[in-house]
């Protein structure tokens, strides 16, 4: 982050009498696990796994255990989780005859020991065990696999999706949105006096500059600036599991000359044509969109002007004229 008086206007780092982190635009992390064993015994505690199916009955009773590490990240309003984490549940069954006299009352548990954001996809491995390893412990121990297993599935799914959209840092994004002041009677005035001049031309735009290059095509040239290293910011371009946590959507990437890459779900595909660790990625991009047989150079070259700051300069080469 910039220091005050420092770097990047758009950063604003001033002290405030509301203390409001204007527009979510700095880097913040909510520690989200105390708010996830809630909500994991909210959705997982008594639950019904066997209601009677072949006479056997069964339902977890409570959450164990839940531990790693779950947070939310919100930089410039978007949201990034993250997390690690093995679940533990205690369950009870029971089975009786067709008379409904109780055969066999039993206890297990049921683990999950690896949710994580890289695997959000992904339905995690679920283990259960039972503590009467006879005909019938294992007959109700095979069925809460069967017929419990989705059911448990589904709510971890819920949690997923609860992270996805910000956890309990959601509630707070709407909140922290600061209104626009309501213009005073002078500023009225000097708008008023400064209304002829609205008709001249906005300024042009640094942040990208585009040059034609040759018919239907075009160059985009554009310099930023970040308050990390460069060999961090290279091998987070270059990790595809930090690209989806980052980006939130699937990606494939090689991390070596002529490797091939996919990202944002597929919508963008190439081959790594030059690399250089913290200095210099150089490949060859196509979208879906493209005509056959499009394609286009990224180069991105990484300068260190100060410890601590990277600046990369991005020059997209070959671009079709019509996109945008």
């Amino acid at each position: 982050m910039a220091r005050y008086g420092e770097g990047d206007k758009r950063w604003i780092v001033e002290d405030r009498a509301d203390g409001t982190n204007v527009h979510n635009w700095h880097w913040a992390e909510t520690n989200c696990l105390e708010w996830s064993k809630a909500l994991f015994t909210t959705l997982l505690a008594d639950l019904t796994l066997l209601d009677g199916e072949g006479d056997l009955f069964a339902k977890t009773t409570s959450l164990r255990s839940l531990d790693g590490e779950a947070y939310v990240n919100v930089r410039k309003g978007k949201i990034i989780p993250g997390y690690e984490l093995s679940l533990s549940l205690a369950w009870h069954g029971e089975a009786k005859d067709s008379h409904g006299a109780s055969l066999l009352k039993v206890d297990g548990t049921v683990d999950i020991p690896y949710i994580s954001d890289e695997n959000a996809d992904e339905d995690p491995e679920v283990k259960v065990t039972v503590n009467d390893q006879g005909p019938i412990g294992n007959r109700i121990k095979d069925a809460v696999i069967s017929k419990g297993k989705p059911l448990i599935l589904d709510k971890v799914r819920v949690w997923v999706q609860a992270m996805a959209r910000g956890g309990p840092v959601k509630d707070e994004l709407d909140t922290k949105k600061v209104a626009p002041p309501p213009p005073s009677s002078s500023s009225s005035a000097e708008a008023t006096k400064a209304a002829p001049s609205a008709a001249a031309p906005p300024p042009a735009k640094k942040e990208a500059k585009k040059e034609e290059t040759k018919k239907g095509r075009k160059s985009i040239s554009m310099t930023e600036k970040f308050n990390c290293r460069a060999k961090d910011l290279f091998e987070i371009l270059m990790d595809e599991n930090r690209w989806k946590g980052f980006t939130q959507s699937n990606a494939r990437i090689s991390k070596e000359v002529g490797g091939e890459f996919t990202i944002f779900d597929g919508s963008v595909t190439g081959t790594n044509l030059e690399l250089q660790e913290g200095k210099l990625i150089v490949q060859r991009w196509r979208f879906g969109s493209w005509n056959d047989g499009v394609q286009s150079t990224v180069r991105l070259v990484f300068e260190e002007p100060e410890a601590g700051v990277t600046v990369v300069k991005l020059t997209h080469t070959d671009v079709p004229e019509e996109d945008r």
